[in-house]
């Protein structure tokens, strides 16, 4: 291999410019339709696919940074796990480890998905030097309260901002119609159903791999 040739393939193989592949907010629904269980069984779940094998390497490789939100009715959105830099195995599982622990905010209250992308959508500016920008929300109803999640959509594009949605169909068959048409935005954005809670921590897993893979970031919103 003449030294041109070596050159050219480590630029291609080298980490690109962007010191931050993915920039990921994950966004998990506390409303009062979730039990106590099935809050266990989301953060339970979460943590385990952060810590799957091909979805952590993936994390890692990009130096990614990742962050936790706590959402429910009007004016309850928190963040509880502020931006973490991914730059090492330890420092992923760390991360899980405190997603898995993280004690519920609210219990009984209404779902605002506007006002819980309203919210996430300003932290990104600390993220800039992020290759990609993506909210990942997960939920098990419609909104019912507070702004519509439609009207974020223009301030999501303008901020190069894509949502994903993981729809828990335990009481609301149709929700992944809703998220689909409703909440998610942006190029390739797609929703993940499950069927209920038990079927969450699967298809959360699925979600992650389809979100942080190099080779699957870009594929359509209709693939399952």
């Amino acid at each position: 291999m003449t030294m041109l040739r070596a050159l050219t393939v480590s630029f291609f193989l080298a980490p690109q410019a962007f010191a931050c592949d993915l920039a990921l907010a994950l966004a998990v629904d506390v409303s009062g339709s979730v039990d106590s269980e099935e809050y266990r069984i989301q953060m339970d779940g979460l943590a385990a696919g952060l810590r799957d094998p091909i979805v952590s390497e993936a994390l890692v490789r990009g130096q990614a940074r990742l962050m936790l939100v706590q959402w429910t009715g009007s004016s309850r959105q928190r963040i509880t796990i502020p931006w973490t830099r991914i730059d090492s195995f330890a420092t992923l599982d760390d991360f899980a480890e405190q997603v898995a622990a993280d004690p519920r905010v609210w219990r009984n209250f209404s779902t605002a998905i506007g006002e819980a992308l309203e919210m996430t959508v300003t932290s990104f500016d600390e993220v800039r030097d992020c290759k990609r920008h993506l909210i990942d929300l997960s939920g098990d109803g419609i909104s019912n309260e507070g702004i519509e999640p439609s009207t974020i959509h223009a301030k999501l594009r303008e901020s190069g901002i894509t949502v994903n949605a993981i729809a828990i169909e335990e009481s609301e068959p149709d929700l992944t119609a809703y998220f689909f048409e409703n909440v998610i935005v942006g190029e390739g954005a797609f929703v993940v159903s499950a069927a209920g809670f038990a079927d969450y921590p699967e298809r959360i897993r699925k979600k992650l791999l389809r979100e942080v893979t190099q080779q699957t970031a870009g594929l359509s919103q209709t693939q399952p």
